[in-house]
This record gives structure tokens, sequence and C-alpha cells, in this order.
């Protein structure tokens, strides 16, 4: 996918591009896709002849870039518009999709469901209240009292998570809503004023009672559950006495590399953060891939 965030200030190209018969439109509806579920999932793409037809108009479309060469768009669906759009397919969210699609169009439905889910949370200006028009693609959220005119625009919460690392053990810990076993990596928003590395030492501390030191970045992954930006650190302990101070977490514990490759607890989904940093961990001390081990 090619943003090409240039073109969103252009109003005259992208009115061309709104009516051309080799764009793109994808319909959501609440943060979920509409998907062709025949056979393998996949989104369902309308041309322009079809989004004229259900009734959709230029100012409710949201430009998301150039995929493959062509334009692409997204919209919020109507009530009014659901029996038209249930003959192409039926909305389903996201996370339950994932696996099923490539990592090209998760990232572009996961794309199009966070600016969607920011333009349906902010229908009113921020600062006087009145209502807001789409500006810039969609990518701008103008008010339209002309003594105020403010601008607002899409916003992502970013939050840290961590695998913490103690020789050859490391630290996972479990919520109480997850499937039974199932240990992940440490994870929290970072609160304002604050640096990711001091977000990674709070939220160790805080939900484990660990204290950490050196915390060294890894990777980063877009979740747009709604609007998060994962960034993924390793850290090294320097205590391990584990308290749950915030009771956030139902459990946590070490793991060794053969724990984790045991059956005996369950990792978290593969396409997740969480999984990549553990693997990572793994496969740096065992002559094993993890993936060899366990499968998903």
């Amino acid at each position: 996918m090619d943003r090409a965030a240039h073109l969103r200030k252009d109003a005259a190209w992208l009115s061309q591009a709104m009516q051309h018969e080799n764009s793109r439109f994808l319909p959501l509806s609440d943060g979920r896709s509409l998907v062709n579920i025949q056979g393998t999932p996949r989104p369902c793409m309308l041309d322009s002849a079809r989004v004229r037809d259900i009734g959709v108009t230029g100012d409710r479309l949201t430009f998301l870039g150039l995929w493959e060469d062509r334009a692409t768009f997204a919209f919020e669906a109507l009530d009014s518009e659901m029996d038209a759009l249930a003959e192409h397919g039926e909305f389903m969210d996201l996370y339950s999709l994932a696996y099923s699609l490539d990592a090209n169009t998760s990232a572009v439905l996961g794309y199009a469901r966070a600016v969607m889910l920011w333009q349906q949370r902010h229908p009113h200006c921020s600062r006087c209240g009145e209502s807001v028009n789409f500006e810039f693609g969609g990518h701008v959220l103008a008010c339209s009292n002309p003594d105020c005119g403010k601008h607002q625009f899409p916003r992502l919460d970013p939050a840290i998570i961590v695998l913490v690392e103690d020789g050859e053990r490391c630290l996972l810990g479990r919520q109480a809503t997850w499937p039974a076993q199932r240990y992940s990596t440490i994870a929290g928003f970072v609160e304002p004023g604050e640096s990711l590395e001091d977000a990674v030492i709070r939220e160790v501390y805080e939900e484990t009672g660990v204290r950490v030191h050196s915390p060294r970045y890894h990777s980063s992954q877009p979740w747009p559950f709604p609007s998060s930006l994962m960034l993924g650190f390793y850290a090294t302990a320097s205590s391990t006495e584990i308290r749950l101070i915030d009771e956030e977490l139902e459990d946590a514990r070490w793991f060794t590399r053969e724990e984790l490759t045991s059956q005996t607890i369950k990792l978290p989904p593969s396409l997740s953060i969480s999984y990549r940093l553990i693997q990572a961990w793994h496969d740096a001390g065992s002559d094993t891939p993890l993936t060899e081990v366990r499968a998903w």
C-alpha cells in the first residue's frame, strides 16, 4: 500500500479517482470488514459503479492510498445500505480474519479499520462541539464552525510490550479473560511525559513486581483494536520475585525455553508481536526454531 499522502490534498484528483472504474472501495461497519466467505475469505472490494448504485456519496469516502497501483477508498456503511451490501458478503471482525489473510491485506484492512473508528468517535469538534467535515481524503476532521476552524488528526495510543529475560528464563503473564493456560509478554500504555524506556520499567514493575533494566527496542506492530501502536522491547531482570501489584494479571511466571515448547502452556497467536518477541528469544538460545516445535 502506497499511502500517497500528497494526493489527499488534491481535491480534483480525488474526485476523479472516486469515479474511476479502476478504483476500489472497502465497506466497513463498526470496525468490521465486508468479506466474501465463499472459499478462502477475502475482502469485498466494490467498484465505483456499485458504490454509486448503493448511494455512497463522495463526502463519506476516505482515501487509503494506492493499493496495487489502484486508488483505494473506505467508507462506513449505513443501516439503509446493509441489504445491498449483503449481496457481496458479510461483515466480519478483522481479528478473526487475520489467519486467513496475507500480511498485506491484513495491514490494509487494519489501516481502514483504525481510520473509520477514529472518524466515528470524533463526530464533533473537541473545542466548540460543532459537527465536523472530512477533509484531505478523510484524514482531517475540520470543524464546521467558521469561527472555530479546529482541525483534528488521527491519533495513535502508544503501548509498550516487553519480554523480560533472566538468563535462561523469561517472564510471562496471563489475564483472567484469556483462554486457559494462555501466557504472554507484559504490556501497557505509555503515559504522558513518559519515555518508552520508562514505560517498560514501570509497567513490568506494576504488573509483576519485577525490577528491570536495559530496555532494548526490538520491533513494532500496528494494533488497530482500536488504535494502538505496539512497541516491542526486551529488558533484563534485576529482581526476580513476582508480586502482582496492580492486579491486572491473574498470574505471572518465569518460563524456561523447554517449558515454552512443552505444550503445557498456550502461547499468544503467531500473528502478534508478543509471539514474535517470544520466538526470537527462544530461537536465540535453541538449536531448534520454535516454529518447528510448536505449530499454529
